[in-house]
Protein backbone atom coordinates (compact mmCIF):
# COMPACT_ATOMS: atom_id res chain seq x y z
CA UNK A 1 0.00 0.00 0.00
CA UNK A 2 1.36 3.18 -1.43
CA UNK A 3 2.13 5.86 1.66
CA UNK A 4 1.24 9.29 0.68
CA UNK A 5 3.06 12.10 2.44
CA UNK A 6 3.12 15.97 2.32
CA UNK A 7 6.16 18.06 3.11
CA UNK A 8 5.89 22.08 4.00
CA UNK A 9 8.48 23.71 2.69
CA UNK A 10 10.11 27.31 2.95
CA UNK A 11 12.09 28.54 -0.18
CA UNK A 12 13.68 31.78 -1.15
CA UNK A 13 12.43 32.08 -5.05
CA UNK A 14 15.26 34.11 -5.92
CA UNK A 15 17.32 31.81 -7.39
CA UNK A 16 14.51 30.17 -9.54
CA UNK A 17 12.80 30.03 -12.02
CA UNK A 18 9.30 29.30 -10.75
CA UNK A 19 8.32 26.16 -8.75
CA UNK A 20 7.30 24.01 -11.45
CA UNK A 21 9.73 22.33 -13.44
CA UNK A 22 11.40 23.08 -16.18
CA UNK A 23 13.88 21.05 -17.97
CA UNK A 24 17.80 22.82 -17.85
CA UNK A 25 16.14 25.66 -16.05
CA UNK A 26 16.81 25.68 -11.74
CA UNK A 27 12.97 25.32 -10.42
CA UNK A 28 12.42 24.29 -6.68
CA UNK A 29 10.04 20.91 -7.87
CA UNK A 30 13.44 20.34 -9.59
CA UNK A 31 15.39 20.61 -6.77
CA UNK A 32 13.42 18.86 -4.60
CA UNK A 33 12.52 16.15 -7.12
CA UNK A 34 16.81 15.86 -6.99
CA UNK A 35 16.91 15.45 -3.27
CA UNK A 36 14.21 12.56 -3.17
CA UNK A 37 16.04 10.58 -5.64
CA UNK A 38 19.13 10.83 -3.97
CA UNK A 39 17.52 9.90 -0.75
CA UNK A 40 15.54 6.69 -2.36
CA UNK A 41 17.22 5.90 -5.49
CA UNK A 42 14.98 6.60 -8.12
CA UNK A 43 12.91 9.68 -9.36
CA UNK A 44 9.88 10.25 -7.04
CA UNK A 45 7.53 12.82 -9.05
CA UNK A 46 6.05 15.54 -6.74
CA UNK A 47 2.63 17.80 -6.47
CA UNK A 48 2.37 20.91 -5.10
CA UNK A 49 -0.84 23.42 -3.82
CA UNK A 50 0.42 26.11 -5.34
CA UNK A 51 2.58 26.76 -8.51
CA UNK A 52 4.48 30.22 -7.83
CA UNK A 53 6.38 32.39 -10.53
CA UNK A 54 9.86 33.02 -10.84
CA UNK A 55 11.10 35.38 -7.86
CA UNK A 56 8.11 34.29 -5.50
CA UNK A 57 8.95 32.83 -2.42
CA UNK A 58 6.87 30.19 -0.05
CA UNK A 59 7.10 30.30 3.96
CA UNK A 60 4.10 27.11 3.72
CA UNK A 61 3.90 25.56 0.03
CA UNK A 62 2.76 21.91 0.65
CA UNK A 63 4.85 18.99 -1.49
CA UNK A 64 2.80 15.87 -1.86
CA UNK A 65 4.59 12.65 -2.71
CA UNK A 66 4.54 9.01 -2.13
CA UNK A 67 7.28 7.63 0.28
CA UNK A 68 8.44 4.45 -1.35
CA UNK A 69 9.58 3.68 2.07
CA UNK A 70 6.59 3.29 4.15
CA UNK A 71 8.44 2.42 7.30
CA UNK A 72 10.56 5.58 7.29
CA UNK A 73 9.13 8.38 10.18
CA UNK A 74 8.52 11.64 9.10
CA UNK A 75 11.31 13.07 11.11
CA UNK A 76 13.61 11.25 9.15
CA UNK A 77 12.33 12.09 5.45
CA UNK A 78 12.44 15.70 6.92
CA UNK A 79 15.88 15.39 8.03
CA UNK A 80 16.88 13.35 5.08
CA UNK A 81 15.71 15.93 2.55
CA UNK A 82 17.19 18.78 4.62
CA UNK A 83 20.47 17.39 4.23
CA UNK A 84 20.04 17.07 -0.05
CA UNK A 85 18.51 20.15 -0.64
CA UNK A 86 20.18 23.52 -1.31
CA UNK A 87 20.53 25.96 1.36
CA UNK A 88 17.61 28.54 0.11
CA UNK A 89 14.84 25.39 0.47
CA UNK A 90 14.12 23.99 3.97
CA UNK A 91 11.09 21.33 4.72
CA UNK A 92 9.74 22.68 7.91
CA UNK A 93 7.55 19.31 8.81
CA UNK A 94 6.32 16.12 7.44
CA UNK A 95 2.96 14.68 7.49
CA UNK A 96 0.84 11.82 6.67
CA UNK A 97 -2.21 12.37 4.19
CA UNK A 98 -4.88 10.28 2.29
CA UNK A 99 -3.49 7.78 -0.50
CA UNK A 100 -5.15 9.63 -2.94
CA UNK A 101 -4.91 13.36 -1.51
CA UNK A 102 -4.46 15.74 -3.99
CA UNK A 103 -3.41 19.19 -2.93
CA UNK A 104 -4.54 21.04 -5.75
CA UNK A 105 -8.10 20.19 -4.88
CA UNK A 106 -8.07 19.11 -1.82
CA UNK A 107 -6.42 22.68 -0.51
CA UNK A 108 -10.04 24.85 0.77
CA UNK A 109 -7.78 27.96 1.54
CA UNK A 110 -4.70 29.71 0.29
CA UNK A 111 -2.80 32.68 1.56
CA UNK A 112 -0.57 35.19 -0.24
CA UNK A 113 1.39 38.22 1.82
CA UNK A 114 3.22 40.07 -0.48
CA UNK A 115 5.15 43.16 1.37
CA UNK A 116 5.93 46.71 -0.14
CA UNK A 117 8.92 48.46 1.86
CA UNK A 118 7.17 52.37 1.77
CA UNK A 119 10.13 54.32 2.78
CA UNK A 120 11.88 57.58 1.17
CA UNK A 121 15.19 55.38 0.31
CA UNK A 122 16.13 51.46 -0.22
CA UNK A 123 17.41 48.66 1.94
CA UNK A 124 19.54 46.71 -0.58
CA UNK A 125 19.47 44.28 1.52
CA UNK A 126 15.90 43.42 1.53
CA UNK A 127 15.58 43.94 -2.71
CA UNK A 128 14.77 40.40 -3.32
CA UNK A 129 11.73 39.95 -0.91
CA UNK A 130 10.18 43.38 -0.63
CA UNK A 131 8.69 45.87 -3.37
CA UNK A 132 10.33 49.64 -2.68
CA UNK A 133 7.89 51.81 -3.12
CA UNK A 134 9.05 55.19 -1.66
CA UNK A 135 5.48 57.05 -2.65
CA UNK A 136 3.12 57.82 -0.04
CA UNK A 137 0.06 55.26 -0.19
CA UNK A 138 -3.56 55.98 1.41
CA UNK A 139 -4.05 52.99 3.25
CA UNK A 140 -7.97 53.77 4.28
CA UNK A 141 -8.20 54.30 0.28
CA UNK A 142 -6.61 50.71 -0.73
CA UNK A 143 -8.70 48.75 2.27
CA UNK A 144 -11.84 50.23 0.56
CA UNK A 145 -10.73 49.36 -2.68
CA UNK A 146 -10.04 46.02 -1.47
CA UNK A 147 -13.19 45.25 -0.19
CA UNK A 148 -14.88 45.32 -3.96
CA UNK A 149 -12.30 42.47 -4.29
CA UNK A 150 -13.64 40.27 -1.64
CA UNK A 151 -16.60 37.24 -2.70
CA UNK A 152 -16.86 35.72 -5.59
CA UNK A 153 -15.71 37.15 -9.28
CA UNK A 154 -14.79 36.53 -12.91
CA UNK A 155 -11.20 37.81 -12.44
CA UNK A 156 -10.25 37.91 -16.55
CA UNK A 157 -8.79 41.34 -16.06
CA UNK A 158 -6.67 40.17 -12.72
CA UNK A 159 -4.96 37.40 -14.51
CA UNK A 160 -1.65 36.77 -16.49
CA UNK A 161 -2.11 38.82 -19.88
CA UNK A 162 -0.95 36.02 -21.93
CA UNK A 163 -1.64 33.02 -20.02
CA UNK A 164 -2.53 29.67 -21.59
CA UNK A 165 -4.28 28.48 -18.48
CA UNK A 166 -7.54 27.56 -20.03
CA UNK A 167 -9.32 27.58 -16.14
CA UNK A 168 -12.59 29.27 -15.14
CA UNK A 169 -11.85 32.51 -14.53
CA UNK A 170 -14.45 32.90 -11.55
CA UNK A 171 -12.39 32.65 -8.27
CA UNK A 172 -13.57 33.22 -4.90
CA UNK A 173 -11.41 35.88 -2.40
CA UNK A 174 -12.13 35.40 1.22
CA UNK A 175 -10.68 38.38 2.95
CA UNK A 176 -7.86 40.78 1.76
CA UNK A 177 -6.02 43.19 4.73
CA UNK A 178 -4.24 46.08 4.33
CA UNK A 179 -1.99 46.27 6.96
CA UNK A 180 0.95 48.64 7.92
CA UNK A 181 3.75 46.76 9.88
CA UNK A 182 6.64 48.18 11.40
CA UNK A 183 10.35 49.76 9.58
CA UNK A 184 7.63 51.06 7.04
CA UNK A 185 6.68 47.40 5.92
CA UNK A 186 2.99 47.51 4.23
CA UNK A 187 1.46 44.30 4.05
CA UNK A 188 -1.63 42.73 1.51
CA UNK A 189 -2.73 39.18 3.15
CA UNK A 190 -5.04 37.61 0.67
CA UNK A 191 -7.16 34.50 1.66
CA UNK A 192 -8.83 32.58 -1.24
CA UNK A 193 -9.46 29.04 -2.25
CA UNK A 194 -7.43 29.13 -5.76
CA UNK A 195 -5.76 32.04 -7.74
CA UNK A 196 -5.16 32.42 -11.15
CA UNK A 197 -1.55 32.87 -12.86
CA UNK A 198 -0.37 36.38 -11.67
CA UNK A 199 -3.41 36.92 -9.89
CA UNK A 200 -1.93 38.06 -6.58
CA UNK A 201 0.55 40.37 -7.94
CA UNK A 202 -2.03 42.20 -10.01
CA UNK A 203 -3.97 42.67 -7.27
CA UNK A 204 -1.11 44.18 -5.12
CA UNK A 205 -0.35 46.83 -8.38
CA UNK A 206 -3.77 47.70 -8.89
CA UNK A 207 -4.39 48.70 -4.68
CA UNK A 208 -0.94 50.75 -5.08
CA UNK A 209 -2.50 52.22 -8.02
CA UNK A 210 -5.50 53.26 -5.75
CA UNK A 211 -3.00 54.03 -2.71
CA UNK A 212 -1.17 56.82 -4.79
CA UNK A 213 -4.65 58.33 -5.52
CA UNK A 214 -4.58 57.59 -9.48
CA UNK A 215 -7.62 55.63 -8.94
CA UNK A 216 -10.56 56.23 -6.56
CA UNK A 217 -11.09 52.90 -4.76
CA UNK A 218 -14.57 52.23 -7.17
CA UNK A 219 -12.11 52.18 -10.14
CA UNK A 220 -11.53 48.51 -8.75
CA UNK A 221 -15.24 47.62 -9.34
CA UNK A 222 -15.42 48.89 -12.67
CA UNK A 223 -11.97 47.38 -14.17
CA UNK A 224 -13.59 43.82 -12.85
CA UNK A 225 -16.91 44.01 -14.85
CA UNK A 226 -14.84 44.75 -18.12
CA UNK A 227 -12.78 41.25 -18.00
CA UNK A 228 -10.12 42.96 -19.69
CA UNK A 229 -6.37 42.89 -18.80
CA UNK A 230 -5.36 45.76 -20.29
CA UNK A 231 -7.77 48.15 -18.00
CA UNK A 232 -5.56 47.11 -14.40
CA UNK A 233 -2.14 48.23 -14.33
CA UNK A 234 0.94 46.48 -14.66
CA UNK A 235 1.66 43.34 -12.12
CA UNK A 236 3.75 44.25 -9.01
CA UNK A 237 7.47 42.52 -8.86
CA UNK A 238 7.30 39.03 -7.88
CA UNK A 239 9.68 39.23 -5.16
CA UNK A 240 7.47 40.97 -2.61
CA UNK A 241 5.06 38.03 -3.28
CA UNK A 242 5.22 34.95 -0.64
CA UNK A 243 2.87 31.68 -0.55
CA UNK A 244 2.19 32.01 3.13
CA UNK A 245 0.08 28.71 4.03
CA UNK A 246 -2.19 26.54 2.66
CA UNK A 247 -5.22 25.35 4.39
CA UNK A 248 -6.43 21.45 4.22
Amino acid sequence: MKRRVGAVVMYDGSGFYGYQGQPELRTVQGVIENALERIFKYRVYTHAAGRTDAGVHACGQLVVFDCPNPRMMNKDIKNAMNANLPPDVYVRYVIDLPPNFNPRSEVYKRIYHYYILNTEHPNVFMRNYVWWFPYALDLQAMRKASEFLEGEHDFTAFRKSDSDDKRNPVRTIYRIRVIRMRGGILLFRVEGKSFLRRMVRNIAGALVKVGVGDWEPEKIKEVLKTRDRSKAPASAPPNGLYLYSVHF
